[in-house]
C-alpha cells in the first residue's frame, strides 16, 4: 500500500504572479462556498459544499509568485465514515518558471490512497485544480463550477 501524498502539476504561458494571484483567488476555481480571507498569510477561510463537504483553512504561508501553503484545522466529509480525514493536512501549491512556461505543482500533504476518499478527493482535485484552476490562470476569468 502507497502512502504517498497526491500531486500534479501543469503548465502554463503565464507569469508566476499571475498563477500566484489566481490561486489565492479561491472563489473564482474552486467550486462550492468560500467565507473568509483566502488571500494573506494567517488568514483563514471555509470552504462548504452543502451536505457533502466542509473544510477550515489557515493560510500557513503565502510567497508571492513561488508557493502558497493551506493547513486544514477542520474538516467534514459526509460521505466517508472517517469525516475529519483531511483535518491536520497541507494544501500546497508551489510556482515555478520553467523556461518560457509557469509550472503549478499541487500537493495535498497528508491525502494518501489508505484514506477512504482517497478516489473521490483526488478526482475532485484533479478536475478543480488541472481543470478550473488551469483555465483560470491561463483566461484571468472566473471559471464555472464543474458538478
Amino acid at each position: 500500500m502507497t502512502t504517498q501524498d497526491y500531486s500534479l502539476a501543469f503548465t502554463v504561458d503565464q507569469t508566476p504572479e499571475e498563477a500566484f494571484q489566481a490561486i489565492n483567488d479561491a472563489r473564482s476555481w474552486w467550486s462550492g462556498e468560500i467565507e473568509g480571507d483566502t488571500v494573506k498569510a494567517g488568514g483563514e477561510f471555509s470552504y462548504r459544499v452543502p451536505g457533502v463537504h466542509y473544510s477550515k483553512q489557515k493560510i500557513t504561508e503565502s510567497v508571492p509568485g513561488k508557493k502558497v501553503v493551506w493547513h486544514v484545522t477542520a474538516a467534514e466529509l459526509a460521505f466517508v465514515k472517517d469525516k475529519d480525514e483531511w483535518k491536520g493536512t497541507d494544501i500546497v501549491f508551489e510556482i515555478a518558471k520553467k523556461g518560457a512556461k509557469t509550472e503549478v505543482r499541487f500537493t495535498h500533504k497528508g491525502l494518501v490512497s489508505a484514506f477512504e476518499c482517497y478516489n473521490d478527493c483526488s478526482n475532485a482535485w484533479g478536475t478543480l485544480v488541472n481543470g478550473n484552476l488551469r483555465r483560470r490562470i491561463a483566461t484571468g476569468k472566473a471559471q464555472p463550477s464543474p458538478w
